[in-house]
């Protein structure tokens, strides 16, 4: 019996890993394309300034315009939504609120990460990384998109990083053995796991909660 409970931990390990090295993947690129564009319009800056400098010199008012409207609307799929302190949480979470808010989700948000801290920072992406992504497929389920939101809240409270994200949830959040878990299929469960296992690596605490339609989740992180 010992036997078999030894290769059922180590095929459970084995599928953790994997899902951790595909979820880091999926978030580094993720930051990287948004930290890319904001690169390339710095580096244009200086241009555009020149461009509308011409426009105006032409009396071309017309096309500094347009040309705004078009800046706009480049500058729209790079919105900063949060500056935390952190370059770090300020790449996950503006990467996933982006996405939250391109699917008609309210996002209200607050951060204050210090610049260095403690906690491993592939540990800090995974964590949060898999509260948005499960926060968002939450909003998702609501049809009515009136009634999707997500608040998140990060601080410094007496030592401790303090992270709270509330999000409204369809329908009843399912349970086994008095702990929720993911209406995910195949590896995308092991997502609870990874951030479980993450707060018992810091002796951090966790507080999950499910009320009337809004799920919350309240983290604690000795630093």
């Amino acid at each position: 019996m010992k036997l078999i409970d030894f290769f059922l931990r180590g095929a459970i390990d084995r599928r953790i890993a994997a899902f951790q090295n595909d979820l880091m993947q999926k978030h580094v690129a993720e930051v990287e394309n948004i930290y890319q564009q904001m690169r390339g319009w710095r580096h244009d800056y200086h241009n555009h300034i020149q461009t509308l400098k011409a426009y105006r010199a032409l009396g071309q008012d017309d096309k500094i315009d347009d040309y705004l409207n078009a800046l706009e609307s480049d500058l729209s799929g790079i919105d900063t939504l949060i500056k935390s302190g952190n370059i770090m949480v300020d790449a996950i979470l503006n990467s996933k609120l982006s996405l939250a808010k391109s699917k008609k989700i309210a996002i209200n948000a607050k951060a204050v990460v210090p610049a260095r801290i403690t906690i491993s920072e592939i540990d800090l992406c995974v964590l949060i990384g898999n509260l948005l992504d499960n926060a968002i497929e939450a909003c998702l389920r609501i049809e009515n998109e009136d009634n999707r939101f997500i608040r998140v809240y990060i601080d410094l409270k007496r030592e401790n990083l303090y992270i709270s994200i509330t999000n409204s949830s369809g329908g009843k959040i399912s349970k086994q053995g008095g702990r929720y878990v993911s209406s995910k299929k195949g590896n995308h469960g092991f997502g609870l796991i990874r951030v479980d296992k993450i707060i018992d690596k810091y002796a951090g605490y966790i507080k999950r909660r499910d009320e009337e339609g809004v799920f919350t989740t309240e983290i604690m992180l000795p630093l």
